[in-house]
């Protein structure tokens, strides 16, 4: 399996009968899946199928689908409202005879609202479900396409994430041969500090002072920070080889990237070692952006 991205869009159209019909969908990141549609009145009966086969696509995102549906070739029918013409007519010969007015015209009445209702031929239960099980195969085709163009976007994005976790490896690997991480470097820079103190005041107790430097110099130690960075990148490599929907997986992990990285830059005693730590966070930040938009 591959990876996908979290958007895309996507078209499709076609016709069945006198019904021609055209579906628009497009997705956007979103933390689970969710599924807005947009259906012309009497086209209500395609939303549980639909639904489902986007569910059965996708695993997240905010999907928006818009179906379009008109009748084309059908022949309007002209009917004549007769009781409301008729009670018009009444009304008119009434007010007739109470004021002196000129008569109303044929088309003057028609056009008054409710005289004339002007509709499609009426359809049958048979092309109407048709035309909708064309639009729940449309649907299909259109989401179908979109789950490519998330999946091109995902072959993509997932070029750019390797490349960050190189270059994390590659910084985990400079900060475990830095010369001041070494036991030697660590021992003279804290011997130093201690040679400072002391000359600084005769009331240092020196087994004390001994003791702290035990505990400083194990404070100091990013043996167990390289290691874990180590073991998240590998996971975070075998999500990607795996494929499919990780997205959240790998946002777990940048996370956990992000907290051991902390962790180094605040263990840190040498400017080396520092420097590092910040190119490392730099880099785990633009893995984590770009996992926001993974499936």
């Amino acid at each position: 399996m591959t990876l996908s991205s979290m958007t895309g869009f996507a078209r499709s159209h076609g016709a069945s009968g006198n019904y021609a019909w055209s579906w628009e969908i497009k997705s956007v990141n979103a933390k689970g899946l969710d599924v807005r549609l947009r259906l012309p009145p009497g086209f209500d009966a395609v939303e549980v199928a639909v639904r489902a086969k986007a569910a059965e696509m996708l695993s997240r995102g905010n999907v928006y689908a818009t179906l379009t549906v008109s009748r084309e070739g059908v022949a309007p029918v002209v009917r004549i409202n007769e009781p409301v013409l008729n009670a018009l007519i009444d009304a008119i010969g009434k007010l007739s005879r109470q004021v002196d007015a000129e008569r109303p015209r044929l088309d003057g009445l028609l056009a008054l609202k409710g005289v004339i209702d002007v509709s499609e031929d009426e359809e049958t239960e048979e092309a109407k479900s048709d035309a909708e099980t064309a639009v729940i195969a449309g649907f299909a085709q259109a989401i179908k396409g979109l789950t490519e163009m998330r999946r091109h976007e995902g072959e993509a994005i997932g070029k750019v994430l390797l490349a960050r976790l190189d270059e994390m490896a590659v910084l985990a690997d400079r900060a475990e041969k830095a010369p001041g991480r070494q036991p030697e470097a660590v021992k003279k820079k804290l011997a130093d500090q201690i040679a400072v103190l002391l000359d600084a005041s005769s009331r240092f107790d020196p087994d004390r002072l001994h003791q702290e430097a035990i505990l400083m110099a194990g404070k100091a130690d990013i043996r167990e920070e390289l290691d874990r960075l180590a073991a998240h990148i590998a996971q975070a490599r075998k999500l990607m080889t795996g494929g499919g929907a990780v997205g959240r997986r790998l946002d777990f992990l940048s996370q956990e990237l992000n907290r051991e990285t902390n962790t180094l830059c605040s263990k840190s005693n040498d400017i080396e070692l520092t420097n590092i730590g910040l190119e490392l966070k730099s880099v785990v930040e633009q893995f984590r952006e770009q996992v926001q938009n993974l499936e």
